[in-house]
């Protein structure tokens, strides 16, 4: 099987402004167990007077994670149906995150297939956020997660390919929905084989 992925990301990588690490990572590798994914889309939750990240309403117990040192999973459940993952980024007590939106899929995509049997094509396996959580298996017990860690990892790509990254305001929120934070990975990956 061909080496899609390399080492694990550092906890310094998230340790920065949640703009610049939700725009970095685009073209690294999500791997849960035995599925992995090249992140595609991501959007920037930097808190402060961003009305539209959770952090805006302090630190609660569901947003503690937020709150917390970078590199630690959060993840929420929306709409009563799915459950979304971000990593927490910034220095602890700032409250930034990046939400995960897409992942192209490359290893386990067998897996991911049983586990989303309504997709009908790769592409759609985990092309939102409560698709993706799904076809990795990424749930609430997540929460808090160390993602320099274990079997819930970020890692760099074993080959890096020049990509452009296309900038649009974020989606799906009523709050700062002007605000340019969604960063998608332009071209889709191409070369690399899934598995």
């Amino acid at each position: 099987m061909r080496q899609v992925y390399g080492p694990i990301l550092k906890r310094s990588f998230y340790d920065r402004s949640t703009i610049h690490v939700a725009r970095e990572l685009l073209g690294k590798v999500l791997v849960h167990g035995p599925t992995a994914g090249v992140i595609t889309e991501t959007e920037a939750y930097p808190g402060g007077d961003d009305l539209a990240s959770h952090s805006a309403r302090g630190i609660t117990n569901r947003t503690r994670v937020i709150f917390g040192p970078p590199g630690h999973a959060y993840v929420y459940f929306i709409y009563g149906m799915y459950q979304c993952f971000n990593v927490v980024c910034e220095q602890e007590g700032t409250g930034g995150a990046v939400l995960i939106r897409a992942l192209h899929p490359v290893v386990g995509v067998a897996i991911m297939q049983s586990r989303r049997p309504k997709a009908r094509k790769l592409a759609d396996l985990a092309s939102g956020p409560g698709k993706l959580t799904l076809a990795m298996a990424i749930t609430l017990q997540h929460n808090g997660v160390d993602v320099t860690r274990g079997s819930l990892v970020v890692r760099e790509p074993a080959e890096k390919r020049a990509f452009a990254i296309r900038v649009t305001p974020r989606i799906g929120i009523s709050q700062c929905a002007d605000w340019p934070l969604r960063f998608l990975l332009d071209p889709a990956p191409n070369g690399i084989i899934a598995k």
